[in-house]
């Protein structure tokens, strides 16, 4: 067999290798979320004095996140995060289902409830959050 005519198998085995590489990038690329009941509901919040507002950013709230390792809540500051135009952040927040409590993770809706013919659920104003009972403290 000449060299010309293992080019074609050549060519082919080249595409294959870099076919299937593509697919396994994309594959590896996919997120899991796993979401855990547990018995304990979460303390009240913890108000934090928000920084002066930053332009560009949105203030992302503390919450209460499930530490695994110790198996009790842990606060988690919250942070001023770049804004990303056209999306509203939504704080994470903690459901009571039949299992018992899951924590509902913090996530960027693309136009918020609005535009979806909801209820508007949405930060108005960039991402504040005043933990409740502060606002009528005057804290907030």
């Amino acid at each position: 067999m000449t060299h010309r005519a293992l080019r074609p198998a050549k060519v082919l085995l080249l595409a294959a290798l870099l076919g299937s590489g593509l697919t396994f990038s994309a594959a590896s690329m996919a997120q899991v979320s796993v979401n855990i009941a547990i018995g304990v509901p979460p303390p009240a919040p913890i108000y934090e004095v928000v920084p002066a507002p930053r332009s560009g950013y949105v203030w992302m709230p503390g919450y209460w996140d499930w530490d695994d390792h110790h198996h009790k809540h842990a606060w988690k500051k919250g942070r001023w995060e770049r804004e990303r135009p056209g999306y509203i952040y939504e704080s994470p927040r903690w459901i009571q289902s039949r299992d018992g409590w899951v924590l509902v993770p913090g996530r960027w809706d693309q136009g918020g409830y609005k535009d979806k013919g909801q209820k508007d659920k949405g930060h108005k104003d960039k991402g504040y959050h005043c933990p409740p009972g502060h606002a009528k403290k005057g804290e907030c």
